[in-house]
């Protein structure tokens, strides 16, 4: 069962990881419709996951949040802060059977309300690369500008793939 609801928006629920939720990360993680929209190129086992929660639940500049539907998760957030710069980078992704359903949208407007509300950040980026039309879809409906591309920055699935940066400031949410 995920962890305590820490935001909640329309249609989703932004929830703490907790250790039991490791099983569904590392699945959806090794999920090959997931990892090749992250640049992963690793398979993650459960112990990789528990390292993974005990880092990133010492840093306060890390917020990893448990995306859910009615409690149940479907993805998962996350947000890097740089106070030095008021900035903050987000990542996200969506379990593959829940594509589609506006749970990803809702919570990147729900984290990046977050990050200029609760911690004064000035600016929201993120990145997707440019065979992902979803992600970026989701980033223009919440408001975020294409701001660059890195051309051919990755390798993912065997090729070199162009990664789109895109930016929201707090007044264009």
């Amino acid at each position: 069962m995920p962890g305590s609801v820490f935001l909640r928006g329309e249609g989703v629920e932004l929830r703490t990881v907790e250790s039991d939720d490791l099983a569904f990360v590392k699945d959806q993680i090794n999920d090959p419709d997931v990892w090749g929209t992250l640049g992963m190129s690793a398979p993650r086992n459960q112990h990789n996951e528990e390292q993974w929660l005990e880092r990133t639940s010492e840093d306060d500049d890390r917020v990893h949040l448990l995306v859910c539907d009615d409690g149940d998760p479907v993805g998962l957030m996350g947000l890097h802060v740089n106070s030095t710069w008021g900035v903050g980078e987000l990542g996200y992704w969506v379990a593959p059977e829940s594509q589609g359903n506006g749970y990803c949208t809702a919570a990147v407007r729900l984290v990046s309300r977050y990050a200029f509300e609760e911690r004064r950040l000035h600016k929201v980026v993120a990145e997707a690369y440019d065979h992902n039309p979803g992600s970026q879809r989701v980033l223009e409906k919440v408001g975020f500008t294409q701001e660059g591309v890195h051309r051919e920055e990755a390798f993912v699935g065997g090729e070199y793939r162009d990664l789109l940066h895109y930016g929201l400031l707090e007044d264009e949410l």
